[in-house]
């Protein structure tokens, strides 16, 4: 993600509020005080000075306004990073030990972790799966951690069951059995579907069926979801590097491949 670089000129308003200030109260013996604390004395006529002068200034130079959003842009970009890195730091264990019930693409073993939070009905989420097969495949030492989330309604609420359940019922080989066929399938998700594909699968469509509202699918979902709101999650896929780096939206495979290697 390319974030907008810092404002190079003066804090605008500061300036103009200084230089109303002076315009029109005269000259001060005093240090001029900052314009937080001015702010609240200015008389009506004062402040239509200062108005004017901000006006003038942008009529002559336009960049200023665009200069002033970009530093607003990059103040609000930095509080969000040091956010993220607050939340990754508080949960970096339950980013980087892989919980009994999450999908685990590539070496299990492997010392890079990538967290990966989707919905299986997220377009973005299946769209990159190929590029997480193709990353495990060349990089040996990578795993890719599922955590599914419903997110986008009702119809994705009963894929993540019917994954989740998946796992439960056969582990790992279950699991992406059945999230290759629902992850591929067009139909609207319906727990009659999920049975159907569950049985396309070699799986138990019956018992899956069962499973999919069972407390222990149900409490799996919850985990993940708490997990993901706790770092701030607001979108699908998101990716988690190492616990070190969030890199929300359908990443390529470059870039995937980039954060792997500055986050080892």
């Amino acid at each position: 993600m390319t974030f907008i670089s810092p404002c190079r000129r003066p804090r605008l308003l500061h300036v103009l509020l200084a230089a109303g200030a002076m315009s029109v109260a005269g000259p001060v013996a005093a240090p001029l005080a900052t314009a937080a604390d001015t702010a609240g004395s200015f008389t009506p006529a004062q402040r239509q000075e200062i108005v004017s002068i901000v006006r003038e200034a942008l009529k002559t130079d336009p960049t200023i306004l665009s200069d002033a959003i970009a530093a607003l842009r990059t103040s609000a970009t930095t509080a969000q990073q040091n956010a993220a890195r607050t939340a990754l730091d508080g949960h970096r264990a339950e980013l980087l030990a892989p919980a009994a019930s999450d999908g685990v693409l590539g070496n299990a073993a492997a010392h890079a972790t990538v967290v990966e939070f989707y919905d299986p009905r997220c377009p973005y989420c299946r769209k990159v799966l190929p590029d997480l097969d193709r990353l495990t495949r060349e990089d040996t030492d990578v795993r890719i951690v599922e955590k599914v989330i419903p997110v986008l309604g009702q119809g994705s609420l009963i894929a993540s069951q019917a994954l989740v359940a998946a796992f439960v019922q056969g582990g790992q080989d279950a699991y992406f059995r059945m999230q290759h066929a629902v992850m591929n399938d067009s139909t609207t998700p319906t727990v009659e579907r999920m049975r159907a594909l569950a049985g396309q699968s070699g799986l138990n469509a019956t018992q899956l069926a069962t499973d999919m509202s069972s407390p222990k699918v149900t409490a799996i979902l919850e985990a993940n979801m708490d997990l993901a709101r706790a770092i701030g999650l607001d979108g699908t896929p998101t990716f988690v590097f190492n616990a070190r780096q969030i890199i929300p939206g359908a990443a390529d495979y470059d870039t995937l491949k980039k954060a792997i290697a500055q986050n080892r």
